[in-house]
């Protein structure tokens, strides 16, 4: 943690007057131009500052936890974010027509937009952000690196593509204008880099209309960490410790933490000097990150600097005891801030819950979350406690156009250990239903050895995705206590005979339920009887009922008793599928790594379909998104060959490659750049060559 005195702030390259200090004046009415998560983060503060709540939303989003979390909402007609949330003439006029007198930004969509703050304080409206000469200087990472070099900061050089040779490889190719991972390559060839340097641009100028690349060395190994600043209009500058975010997936943050482990404290005085020179640099002001990439030696070098409030923010707020969302909403006000900081105190880790499949190359996953769960801390005296961040909750859809985040969870302890053992216990234990996510990756993250021990770089999922994904937990309990639930749940929908057991003293043929499982496709059959004493499963020596019940089954495995909580989902879509079961339990310890206690069943008939209705070689959308590229020169009779992309779909705000699943010969192609296809839609189809 770093303070600054106060002073006179450098002046912007555009002073205006809202860079200067004013006397405080309060709001009454905030809106918060995004969506999801951030936006139900923003307005939990300003209802506890005393401030109306204004939301906007998509068509998609008509119902959506914001929306139904605000005082007022105005609709943004449309799905696309380009004609929605990325309109801020929209969004302004929509602020007006609901009263607001503020604009909080969140992150992503138009946080980063100097001119839509522009055109906000332009309408009259309060910008709770920095100002936007000092969004614009930071806005193409190019400038903002000539800023820093002239500032003194220590950063990366860039390096020419075309004039680049072996010695500069490995290279990190990189949008100027954009974040989050878009327009994003890593080149280790240099007969790659045209190609790489191509699509790089063109993902770019699809996410923030600007195609602009450079390149840069690629550090292997390197930490990801950043220091949050908070600045006033009074000359105080804030170093608010440091942020480890080195576990990424696509150069997008997964888990998140502070302070940054294993750090010399020469190093955080370092970074901590380095980020308020980069925020006197723009005479900076209100909540912002300076991100450095740390590399294997201990060298730090500036990569860029976030002028929002980050997504992962909250490890912050925990170890400092603030809120920085009430911090930005004052400082807009004008009032400055104290000249120093709390004291930092104990550990926070942060985790992202996507729906998304990581063993499955990230799929994102859309649909209806059933449950969404995650229990929280018990009362305790050491000081450890439990914080969800949600944008979604029951019964809620999570749709194709938007980041599929559903939650950050976020412990705070005295200790780095415990922080990280609280985390763990509250994700193995939460229920998340509908959708596929990244739980169990997240609770195999956190007791990887490599990050208890805080051996972190951004390569962490290169090396251990296989291991963190591989080989899906053994459901056969899962489904004989769904088995169990199901029957029970039938006996009591009976009569005489269902109340009394179910029992008869005649003989009878055991019943039968199929299962299978989600994760892996395996099939499952419980077989079970009705006795004098209950329900009596077969085929599972040493397994005993204690207790079913249509939501809760206890069976004593082994002699050990182990309880399993069951949710039955029927399908209601018109065009069919089998009804889901859910079926949780806490993890299952002795084994190494626990082993995850929840599982998604689907009920199958008593007989297999014994139809194939999938045409050998289709190649079908493994999401709903839009098809944004195919592959140059890629028609019918064209040649191709297994794991060759063939075409590119977008959806949730990444980019996906579709692989040709065998070698051989394209016969047909349905899809072409800018058709919306559903998942399961037919792409293409490939002839398999025979094998000699």
């Amino acid at each position: 943690m770093t303070t600054t005195p106060r002073s006179e702030p450098t002046e912007p390259s555009e002073p205006t007057a809202a860079t200067r200090p004013t006397a405080p004046a309060p709001l009454a009415c905030v809106l918060v131009a995004n969506r999801g998560e951030i936006a139900v983060r923003v307005f939990r503060t300003a209802r506890a500052l005393g401030l109306g709540t204004v939301a906007v939303y998509a068509d998609p989003d008509a119902d959506a936890l914001h929306v139904r979390e605000a005082d007022a909402a105005v609709r943004l007609p449309g799905a696309a974010p380009a004609e929605t949330y990325l309109r801020g003439d929209l969004v302004i006029k929509a602020a007006l027509a609901a009263g607001a007198d503020a604009v909080h930004p969140g992150y992503g969509f138009l946080s980063e937009n100097a001119e839509f703050a522009r055109a906000v304080e332009d309408a009259g409206l309060r910008w709770i952000g920095p100002p936007p000469a000092a969004i614009e200087a930071m806005a193409s990472k190019t400038r903002a690196k000539d800023l820093m070099r002239a500032a003194g900061v220590p950063l990366l050089e860039p390096v020419d593509p075309a004039a680049a040779t072996p010695a500069d490889l490995p290279l990190l190719l990189k949008a100027a204008a954009g974040g989050g991972g878009r327009g994003m390559r890593v080149v280790r060839d240099l007969a790659d880099l045209k190609e790489e340097a191509a699509a790089a641009a063109a993902e770019a100028a699809s996410a923030f209309g600007d195609g602009e690349v450079f390149a840069e060395p690629y550090v292997e190994r390197g930490r990801h960490v950043e220091v949050q600043v908070l600045a006033d209009a009074h000359g105080t500058v804030w170093a608010l410790g440091t942020r480890d975010c080195s576990l990424q997936r696509r150069h997008q943050k997964v888990i998140e933490e502070a302070p940054a482990p294993a750090l010399p404290a020469s190093l955080r005085s370092t970074l901590h000097e380095a980020a308020t020179a980069a925020a006197r640099a723009v005479s900076y002001r209100g909540a912002g990150t300076v991100e450095f990439l740390v590399s294997a030696d201990g060298r730090p070098y500036f990569l860029e600097m976030n002028t929002r409030l980050q997504v992962e923010h909250p490890v912050t707020e925990a170890v400092f005891g603030l809120d920085l969302v009430a911090l930005q909403i004052r400082i807009a006000e004008g009032h400055p801030l104290p000249l120093t900081p709390p004291a930092p105190r104990g550990h926070a880790v942060e985790a992202r819950l996507y729906a998304e499949d990581p063993a499955r190359d990230w799929r994102p996953q859309a649909g209806t979350l059933d449950t969404l769960d995650i229990p929280a801390a018990p009362a305790d005296p050491a000081g450890t406690t439990l914080r969800v961040d949600a944008g979604y909750a029951d019964g809620d859809r999570v749709g194709v156009h938007y980041d599929p985040m559903l939650a950050k969870v976020i412990a705070h302890a005295p200790t780095r250990a415990e922080a990280i053992r609280a985390l763990a216990h509250a994700l193995g234990r939460a229920r998340v239903h509908g959708l596929a996510t990244n739980r169990d990756l997240l609770v195999r993250s956190l007791r990887h050895p490599e990050f208890t021990a805080a051996r972190l770089d951004t390569g962490f999922y290169e090396r251990h995705l296989p291991a963190l994904t591989e080989g899906a937990p053994d459901a056969s309990l899962a489904a004989l206590a769904a088995g169990l639930a199901q029957a029970a749940a039938a006996g009591r929908a009976g009569g005489v005979t269902a109340r009394l057991g179910g029992w008869r003293n005649l003989p009878a043929q055991p019943q039968l339920r199929r299962y299978r499982s989600a994760a892996d496709g395996t099939e499952h059959e419980v077989r079970y009887h009705h006795t004098r004493d209950g329900l009596s499963p077969l085929d599972h020596p040493g397994v005993r009922v204690l207790t079913a019940a249509p939501d809760r089954v206890v069976l004593e495995v082994h002699g050990v008793r182990r309880t399993f909580h069951v949710k039955q989902k029927s399908n209601t879509d018109p065009a069919g599928g089998p009804d889901r079961i859910y079926v949780d339990s806490p993890p299952v310890f002795g084994t190494g790594t626990p082993t995850p206690g929840s599982h998604t069943l689907e009920a199958l008939p008593r007989f297999a379909d014994p139809q194939d209705r999938t045409e050998p070689g289709s190649l079908l959308a493994p999401m709903p998104g839009t098809v944004v590229r195919v592959a140059e020169g890629l028609a019918p009779g064209t040649a191709v060959t297994a794991g060759q992309p063939l075409l590119w779909l977008e959806a949730m705000k990444m980019e996906h490659r579709v692989l040709s699943p065998a070698s051989g010969t394209l016969t047909a192609l349905h899809a072409a750049p800018g058709r919306q296809v559903e998942v399961g839609a037919l792409l293409a189809v490939v002839q398999e060559e025979p094998q000699p």
